[in-house]
């Protein structure tokens, strides 16, 4: 890959197709005390609302900026254009600041998963999910950290950010070990980040300040759903998640951006509404 002539493509594409760019407005900040500098917005990740989007992706995201958000995180463009899915997004003061890409796509194509993300004037490319039957050997995340500190480099030179998202089976030990562990001690801190799922930490029976106490400034990007007392995904501030006491912990986390999210809510509107409410309404505590 000739990345200086690509990122000039890429970007020059970009802007040519975009016109003017992304209308920026003031984004929530929740920080303060000994975390005052860290830049804490929040998002919606779309795949909340991927019903919702099945039937319009116009009427969606209008209903995304009306609620309040500024920016988003994609799952899929629901067979649109990533220019036009981008044109969209603009119509409504939104921005796509991550992308959630499978790994199958990373694997047959990095240039076009690149490319896409530039169209889109992204910031973050995102490895969301390992499908079960890939995840069964260390082997495969050894060779999966060598793949993402690849993909990482690539993104660094072409101006981007690429990060691993989690769920909770990489909590669970195999042959005596980790996965996380393995992730991030294989990964090159500068060149993949890490998209904590608070919800599937926590499902995972770990604590995600205990976790950002010890790698410091390796999580961007959060997913912020919470846990009913049954162990499924509830709407964010209806469950059990001390979200005060990890938000205290943001400046620590490096976070920039948190997305609400929840996979299987019924009412996409009202799960959004709540979220950004709850998220809002915290006041943070200086951290102990």
């Amino acid at each position: 890959m000739n990345t200086t002539l690509n990122r000039r493509h890429f970007l020059g594409l970009a802007a040519a197709s975009t016109g003017l760019g992304f209308v920026n407005r003031t984004m929530p900040v929740l920080a303060s005390g000994a975390d005052a500098n860290a830049t804490n917005r929040i998002g919606v990740a779309l795949y909340t609302l991927r019903k919702l989007m099945e039937k319009s992706v116009p009427e969606t995201l209008a209903l995304v900026a009306e609620v309040g958000f500024k920016e988003v995180e994609t799952a899929g463009f629901f067979e649109h254009s990533p220019l036009a899915f981008r044109r969209m997004l603009e119509n409504e003061g939104l921005k796509a600041t991550s992308n959630h890409i499978p790994l199958t796509a990373m694997e047959s194509n990095f240039d076009s998963v690149l490319e896409t993300a530039l169209i889109l004037g992204s910031e973050f490319i995102i490895l969301p999910w390992i499908v079960p039957e890939d995840r069964g050997s260390l082997d495969f995340y050894k060779r999966l950290v060598d793949k993402m500190n690849a993909w990482g480099e690539s993104c660094q030179n072409v101006g981007l950010r690429f990060a691993y998202h989690n769920h909770d089976f990489e909590f669970q030990p195999l042959d005596g070990e980790l996965p996380y562990d393995i992730i991030l001690q294989g990964t090159d801190p500068d060149k993949v980040r890490l998209e904590m799922d608070l919800y599937w930490v926590t499902k995972a029976g770990k604590d995600p300040v205990e976790l950002i106490r010890a790698n410091p400034g390796r999580f961007p990007l959060w997913h912020v759903k919470d846990m009913a007392s049954d162990g499924s995904i509830a709407n964010v501030g209806e469950g059990v998640i001390d979200f005060q006491r990890i938000f205290a912990v943001a400046g620590q986390a490096g976070l920039e951006l948190g997305y609400i999210e929840h996979d299987t809510t019924e009412d996409p509107e009202a799960t959004i509404r709540k979220g950004l409410q709850a998220v809002k309404s915290l006041r943070m505590a200086s951290p102990a």
